[in-house]
C-alpha cells in the first residue's frame, strides 16, 4: 500500500492530503466516557489531534484546540466538536514562545471553565540525512516545541487539574527505534517517554494520571511537510501492518486514557504501531 508522492511547506494542511485521512468523522461513535469534562489539545487542527478532538466531543468533553497557523484545518475540527454538541475554543500561536504556551491554558479554563484532561501532541521534525545539515535554528526549534511546550503547558495546567485528572503526552515508535534521518524529533520522543514515565510518579499524590501514546507511521499532513516525495510514497510500508494508522486508529486510546475507567492506568506507554514492539 502506497500513497502518491508529494509534499506540502510545513506546517502541512489535511485538506491537501491526497489520499485524505481519516479522523473518525463518519466512523466514531461516542458514548459518553468523557461527559461534562473540558479537554486541551495541542496540535489539534489535524493529524492525531484532530481525531482525539472529534472522539472526546462525541464522548461529551468540550474541548479547547491549540495550533500553530493551520486557520483552515482548524475551523475543520472546530466544525465537527460543533456537530457533536459541544463547545470549543481555537487557540492559535506558536507553542515555542512560553508565555503562548501559560495563555492557551489561561483561555481554556477561562472559556471553558476548568480542565480535566490535558493531550500534549503538537510535534514538529525535519527530514535529514547528516548532523552537519541540520540548521542550529531547526535543533533549538524542535526542542521548543515537541518538548520545552510539553514542560510550560503542564506546568500552567497543573493548578488547574484536580483528582481524577488525565495528562496524555504523545511520544512515538522513535522513541525506542530513532530514524537517523529525523535524529532530533526521535530525540525529543523519547524525552517525553521520559518526562512522562516522572510525572506519573511525581503526580500521583495529587490523584493526577499521567500516559504517554507510541505511535508509529499515520497519515497526516506533516508526513508530506517534512520528508522527501519518495519517502512519502512508500510511508508505513515499514511496519508490519504494512501501511501507515489512519489518525482514527488512534484515537480511542487518548479516549481510554481520559476516561475515569482508566483510573488506575497511569506510567503507561501504548503503542500504536501497527505490530511493530516498542520496549
Amino acid at each position: 500500500m502506497s500513497q502518491p508522492p508529494q509534499q506540502q511547506t510545513p506546517p502541512g494542511s489535511s485538506a491537501e492530503l491526497d489520499p485524505q485521512p481519516d479522523h473518525g468523522e463518519e466512523s466514531y461513535r461516542g458514548s459518553g466516557r468523557l461527559a461534562g469534562k473540558v479537554a486541551l489539545i495541542t496540535g489539534a487542527d489535524s493529524g492525531i489531534g484532530r481525531a482525539v478532538a472529534i472522539a472526546y466531543a462525541r464522548e461529551g468533553a468540550d474541548v479547547a484546540v491549540s495550533y500553530l497557523d493551520e486557520h483552515e484545518d482548524a475551523r475543520e475540527t472546530a466544525r465537527w466538536v460543533e456537530e457533536a454538541g459541544r463547545k470549543v475554543v481555537l487557540l492559535p500561536g506558536d507553542l515555542a514562545s512560553p508565555q503562548h504556551c501559560r495563555d492557551v491554558v489561561a483561555r481554556t479554563v477561562s472559556e471553558l471553565g476548568k480542565l480535566d484532561v490535558l493531550v500534549n501532541n503538537a510535534a514538529f521534525q525535519m527530514s535529514h540525512e547528516t548532523l552537519e545539515e541540520i540548521p542550529d535554528e531547526e535543533w533549538d526549534h524542535t526542542l521548543a516545541v515537541n518538548l520545552s511546550a510539553l514542560f510550560h503547558v503542564t506546568k500552567a495546567a497543573l493548578p488547574h487539574l484536580g483528582e481524577g485528572a488525565s495528562i496524555i503526552n504523545s511520544s512515538s515508535v522513535n522513541s525506542d527505534n530513532p530514524s537517523p534521518q529525523l535524529l532530533p524529533y526521535a530525540g525529543t520522543k523519547a524525552a517525553i517517554a521520559n518526562i512522562s514515565a516522572s510525572l506519573a510518579q511525581m503526580l500521583a499524590e495529587r490523584g493526577i494520571r499521567v500516559n504517554s501514546v507510541a505511535p508509529g507511521p499515520v497519515w497526516t499532513p506533516l508526513i508530506p511537510a517534512t520528508m522527501p516525495a519518495e519517502a512519502v510514497e512508500t510511508f508505513g510500508q515499514q511496519v508490519p501492518m504494512g501501511r501507515p494508522a489512519q489518525p482514527a486508529e488512534c484515537a480511542p486510546v487518548y479516549v481510554m486514557l481520559a476516561g475515569d475507567e482508566a483510573s488506575y492506568v497511569s506510567g503507561a506507554r501504548i503503542a500504536v504501531t501497527g505490530g511493530k514492539p516498542i520496549l
